[in-house]
């Protein structure tokens, strides 16, 4: 029997909420993870106050929050997401001749964890371990499109969370709702000059095998200096790839 029971159960509902395609209502998680409901009541209740679990008030349901995905993301970022994506990233700069990078979610920002430049291209500010935020990115924009609006809402509350960099990029919640619906309908995100001026990047997301964004693949060039089109072709395939890879879905 384990030594700390309110641990292990809240890693049973950590794990059952993880394996669910939608938010639960107590009840569900109460009898999926053998609690009382007013043990499961407490439980959630002190999860949705660390974020590890968001309480959807309209709906009596609890889904993951945004802490959960930070563990799950600190966990790509600790190696085996930079060794498996090494190759692939290389491939794409090869097949593009343009500079690529792999990002992952921080909070509301995005830290570059693998960067592969391209012979002959301007420099950037993606280096590795450099943080931006992720509402101006390209790889941001990625990984936010496929988190659920609960999510995203807990990042981005108010207009006061938004940062602004050169004047361009949305500013409030629902300019970000809005740019979030185009990225989902085109299938990749863009960013153009948001970041530098100058310089525009696309990017597609890297997802598990329940659907959750584990990190951002983009490629950033010249403005006028490539098709956008072509280049989310090529970046949407590698991040297929490494989603396959990782046991999520290609």
């Amino acid at each position: 029997m384990a030594q700390v029971p309110a641990a292990t159960r809240t890693l049973r509902v950590l794990r059952y909420l993880a394996s669910q395609p939608d938010p639960v209502p107590l009840e569900a998680i109460a009898r999926a993870c053998a609690l009382p409901r007013s043990s499961a009541y407490h439980l959630v209740s002190a999860m949705v106050e660390e974020g590890f679990v968001v309480h959807l008030d309209d709906e009596h349901r609890y889904g993951l929050g945004v802490a959960a995905f930070e563990v799950g993301s600190g966990y790509a970022r600790q190696g085996p997401l930079q060794r498996i994506a090494r190759r692939p990233l290389a491939e794409l700069v090869d097949r593009t001749r343009q500079s690529a990078h792999l990002a992952v979610l921080h909070g509301s920002d995005v830290l570059y964890v693998l960067e592969e430049r391209a012979p002959g291209r301007p420099p950037l500010v993606t280096d590795v371990g450099v943080r931006l935020p992720a509402h101006l990115t390209a790889s941001g924009r990625a990984v936010l499109a496929h988190l659920s609006g609960p999510q995203v809402r807990a990042l981005y509350p108010s207009a006061a969370s938004f940062v602004v960099r050169h004047g361009t990029g949305p500013t409030t919640p629902s300019a970000l709702r809005s740019l979030l619906t185009e990225t989902r309908q085109r299938g990749y995100a863009v960013e153009t000059g948001e970041v530098t001026p100058g310089l525009s990047s696309v990017a597609a997301a890297v997802l598990d095998h329940n659907g959750h964004p584990l990190a951002g693949v983009a490629v950033t060039y010249a403005e006028g200096d490539a098709d956008p089109t072509a280049l989310a072709d090529d970046v949407r395939r590698t991040a297929r790839l490494l989603s396959t890879r990782l046991g999520g879905r290609g």
